[in-house]
């Protein structure tokens, strides 16, 4: 989805657009021009990370690069203008105001009065309000109060940010709306995650709107500034915090913001956890002669040029085991009380990337040959490695493949990626002494971990496609005889 806005003949606006799913803001992770820069219809201007995936943003017509509104490592509201292009450089068509009012930048400091007028017959719309002038109106201004009521405001959310006191401002600042607080979708989620109350926040956005920075400084702690001399407090300071922050030498804990895949990745466990309820059962198999394989196939001319290696073998066999157990591939539909039965399979393969852990999947994998699962693989992990997957490249999964035998485990209770049935964890596969032709001898042995969805899998359907996977890794030549 690319969004823009013409302001005039020569100067154009590039909005954060949504990338994918309905994702409500994103993070810029890099800028490639700078104010000045050149650029091109299609040129690829910034980099940013949304919840699921990191995305490079191409711009949409040609120009100037006038200006970047938010800096490297700033999250933006999808909707908001990010950057503006000179389209007709050299022409004498007036500049825009470094930042309109109909694109608030909460970080920024407040505008001069002549710059925050809005150009007649636009409406600045606020996500979630529309623009219809019957439903939600602006307070007008008022020039006798809004001076000393903006002065107590900013005092008491200085003060709240751990700041001394700001100089009464000159020019007139809107009171809070006494009705319904202003404020976007995400800070609302924000607010309620956080248990803060809006009509309590003191807003200091434009028109009276509350931004993300008003309500993280509702929610601190009292301790974390010395608020002792605002009446307006309703917890006075019990204990007094040193003015300076303890260096990175002496710091004991290190807080980092929970946002981009992460978040993403919390709010889907936690769903997932206590949404469906979890089923994991067991079972240690000798895989010797999948290893043998292994090794034959990496010299075999047809599978030449792509990554040959035990989790190839695995998929192979899920893939099996998910056709001789076909009901285990299904899907719960809660809202219409119905269970969605798959007759496609979207192999998910859980990736450990530098941005965190992320699951991409195989599009129809059960369609595919030995050397096509291969390279789908290969080109699977290279793209997660290089933070590179895309949304849609993480969506539509119905079974997924975690492989913690890579660092050493032997195996886990693996959770389920939400909207999917099963997943498969495969441990380390060791030198192990095991009963083989009724002598003990040393052969490759590992542990799988089948966890499912109780709602969809019986214990009976989820314990035979277990030991059908367990079968195939120890009798390879099934993938022949049962496929």
């Amino acid at each position: 989805m690319t969004t823009m806005t013409q302001t005039s003949a020569r100067f154009r606006e590039f909005k954060m657009p949504d990338v994918g799913e309905g994702l409500t803001e994103a993070e810029i992770l890099k800028w490639f021009v700078q104010p000045g820069d050149t650029v091109t219809d299609g040129q690829v201007v910034c980099e940013v990370e949304t919840a699921k995936a990191a995305v490079e943003l191409p711009i949409p017509f040609d120009g100037v690069v006038h200006e970047l509104r938010f800096s490297e490592g700033t999250t933006v509201d999808v909707g908001q203008v990010i950057i503006t292009v000179d389209v007709a450089p050299g022409s004498e068509d007036e500049a825009p105001a470094p930042a309109p009012a109909q694109e608030p930048v909460e970080a920024a400091a407040p505008a001069p009065a002549a710059a925050a007028e809005e150009p007649k017959g636009r409406t600045p719309v606020l996500v979630g309000y529309g623009v219809a002038e019957s439903s939600t109106k602006r307070r007008p201004r008022k020039g006798g109060t809004a001076p000393e009521a903006a002065a107590v405001a900013a005092a008491v959310q200085a003060e709240l940010n751990g700041h001394a006191a700001p100089a009464v401002p000159e020019a007139p600042v809107d009171a809070p709306p006494a009705g319904r607080p202003l404020a976007k979708p995400p800070v609302r989620k924000l607010a309620k995650d956080l248990g803060i109350d809006l009509a309590t926040v003191v807003p200091t956005g434009k028109d009276g709107i509350i931004t993300r920075e008003d309500v993280h400084a509702a929610a601190a702690p009292a301790s974390s500034a010395a608020v002792a001399e605002a009446p307006e407090v309703a917890e006075p300071v019990a204990v007094t915090v040193p003015e300076t922050p303890a260096t990175v030498g002496s710091a004991r804990e290190t807080r980092i913001p929970v946002k981009g895949v992460r978040k993403a990745i919390a709010q889907a466990m936690v769903g997932s956890a206590f949404t469906a309820p979890h089923v994991t059962e067991f079972v240690t198999v000798d895989v010797t002669r999948t290893m043998k394989l292994v090794a034959e196939l990496k010299e075999d001319k047809e599978m030449a040029g792509v990554r040959v290696n035990p989790l190839l073998i695995i998929a192979k066999a899920l893939l099996v085991a998910i056709k001789r157990n076909p009901e285990v591939n299904a899907a719960w539909d809660e809202a219409n009380q119905e269970i969605v039965q798959k007759h496609y399979v979207n192999l998910g393969i859980a990736a450990a990337t530098p941005r965190g852990l992320i699951v991409p999947n195989i599009k129809d994998a059960h369609d595919k040959t030995l050397p096509q699962l291969a390279a789908a693989l290969g080109e699977l992990v290279t793209t997660a490695r290089d933070g590179k997957t895309s949304p849609a490249a993480m969506a539509g999964g119905t079974v997924t493949i975690t492989n913690v035998g890579v660092f050493g485990v032997d195996t886990g209770t693996p959770i389920l990626n939400p909207g999917e049935s099963a997943i498969l964890a495969v441990g380390a596969i060791k030198l192990q002494p095991w009963v083989h032709k009724g002598k003990v001898k040393p052969r490759q042995v590992t542990t799988l971990a089948l966890s499912f969805d109780h709602r969809l899998v019986d214990g009976e359907l989820g314990s035979k496609m277990l030991a059908d996977v367990a079968a195939i890794l120890e009798q390879p030549k099934r993938l022949i005889t049962w496929a």
